[in-house]
């Protein structure tokens, strides 16, 4: 991408601080100066309302991954795109799903498939002021509340958010037809057959017609969520967004030592007065262990919200807003229910229970450190935990320590051993997102100002264009066969 004005990173915002937690030290976070160049979202082929919209979120520049798929995507191309979460997906299929779309039609004409009810409430309020612009409806279905509000809803959207579930229960009823689709969106699909959905999505995309447009969004393309990818787009695009090695991470990474289980509560507390003011999101393995951990923080005058999967819709959604609004500045959840969180000031993730895996790891920290901004990822280390962890860092690239955990920004390995793409972290393997992008934004999370100049082959305003393959509407694929139940388990 070509530009005139580089952009500088933002100042942390957080003063030198220190964690005395048996002589550790936390050391402070640094930001690095860089100098990007990319293409304005006008340049890029969106039209004038949707770029006025965005400027009035004070989002003026587009995330890496947001170049790479808006031109794309108004041309009319299937995409396949692996992008870490909090890197600004919503918006690289937001926007152009926004301008493809034409108001009035009977039934939605653009269906997005989310794993978890969050995530879809999530991608609704991301959206709405875009659609708003663009004079079009946009709803949201999922489980957890009644069908009658979002069945009068879902019959006037022209852009339709659902969850696979709730999305066939409408069907079944008659309430929802899919036949007038035109664009195909699957967010987090990597998720989505993680969590047994496979079966159900592939009668929900059969119900589509042969000539859509599919965007199809993962954390990775390999394996099963590869096959899928393809069987379920037309001569796609391909775009994986990595960040550069070479680019400082947003994200530090500690790993604090506690000799038992009941010792890690006075830890947390600990950590959380001796830390700056901010939001923490803090991650238990279990619903109980979430719903106990906050009322021993309540005991220690830290007031703290839980959010998991046996709470309800209406107490997972109350809990999120206390803690979006700054009224509750600590959040304790599970894995699962942690999945469709978006909040972009969240400062710091705490891994009181270990996670399981580098999946996992990747999965909380990532809550972090999102969309341009800083954060630190902390881990409770026991001592028959301290083998794993180390695998963890290891694969990742981050500096662990000879055989006691350590703090301190992590060190790059020379190697660069065992670094996913996708998930890069400090030091060599930073947070899943933009790539270590400083740029100060407001709004939803993106922001700052915007640069000049242009893109190369990039359009002007809101251009019609074509893809190579021909207009949409004269596309063909073949219709697809659900996969065997075998598949996936569970639905």
């Amino acid at each position: 991408m070509v530009g005139q004005a580089p952009i500088a990173a933002r100042e942390n915002p957080f003063p030198l601080c220190a964690l005395a937690l048996r002589g550790f030290w936390i050391s402070p976070k640094k930001s690095i100066p860089r100098s990007t160049f990319i293409a304005t979202f006008a340049e890029l082929g969106t039209s004038e309302p949707v770029v006025d919209a965005l400027r009035a979120r004070s989002i003026l520049e587009p995330f890496p991954v947001q170049q790479m798929v808006i031109s794309d995507a108004l041309d009319g191309h299937d995409l396949l795109v692996q992008s870490p979460t909090g890197s600004g997906k919503t918006l690289a299929f937001g926007v152009p799903l926004v301008d493809i779309v034409e108001p009035g039609a009977w039934g939605p004409q653009a269906l997005v498939l989310a794993p978890t009810r969050e995530l879809a409430s999530q991608i609704v309020d991301e959206l709405e002021s875009l659609a708003r612009a663009r004079k079009l409806n946009l709803a949201a279905v999922y489980g957890g509340v009644g069908f009658g509000p979002q069945i009068a809803r879902a019959k006037k959207a022209d852009i339709l958010v659902a969850t696979p579930g709730r999305l066939e229960d409408l069907m079944a009823r008659g309430a929802v037809s899919l036949d007038q689709v035109r664009v195909l969106v699957l967010d987090e699909a990597d998720r989505m057959l993680d969590m047994g959905f496979r079966p159900a999505v592939d009668r929900i995309v059969n119900e589509t017609p042969d000539d859509r447009q599919t965007l199809f969004f993962s954390a990775t393309l390999e394996g099963m969520v590869g096959k899928v990818a393809r069987d379920y787009t037309f001569k796609p695009r391909s775009h994986v967004n990595a960040p550069k090695e070479n680019v400082a991470s947003d994200i530090e990474h500690h790993f604090l030592p506690v000799p038992s289980q009941p010792a890690k509560l006075d830890t947390l507390v600990a950590t959380l007065r001796a830390e700056e003011p901010g939001r923490s999101l803090v991650f238990v393995r279990t619903k109980r262990g979430a719903d106990r951990l906050v009322k021993r923080l309540r005991s220690e005058d830290v007031e703290a919200v839980a959010m998991h999967g046996d709470k309800s819709q209406r107490q997972r959604e109350a809990a999120l807003a206390r803690f979006e609004r700054g009224e509750v500045m600590t959040l304790v959840a599970t894995d699962v229910a942690a999945r469709g969180i978006d909040v972009p000031d969240v400062v710091r993730v705490i891994n009181y229970d270990a996670p399981e895996d580098r999946a996992a790891y990747v999965h909380r920290i990532g809550r972090t450190g999102r969309a341009g901004r800083t954060g630190t990822g902390i881990s409770f280390v026991l001592a028959d935990e301290v083998k794993e962890m180390r695998q963890i860092a290891r694969q990742l690239g981050i500096e662990f320590g000879d055989g006691h955990t350590e703090g301190g920004a992590a060190q790059p390995k020379p190697s660069g051993e065992g670094r996913p793409q996708g998930e890069k972290r400090r030091g060599g393997s930073g947070r899943p997102g933009g790539g270590g992008d400083k740029r100060s934004h407001g709004g939803s999370g993106q922001g700052g100002k915007r640069p000049q100049g242009g893109s190369k082959g990039s359009a002007q305003g809101g251009d019609k264009r074509q893809s190579d393959d021909g207009p949409r509407s004269k596309r063909r694929r073949r219709r697809r066969k659900p996969a065997g139940a075998g598949a996936s388990s569970g639905s």
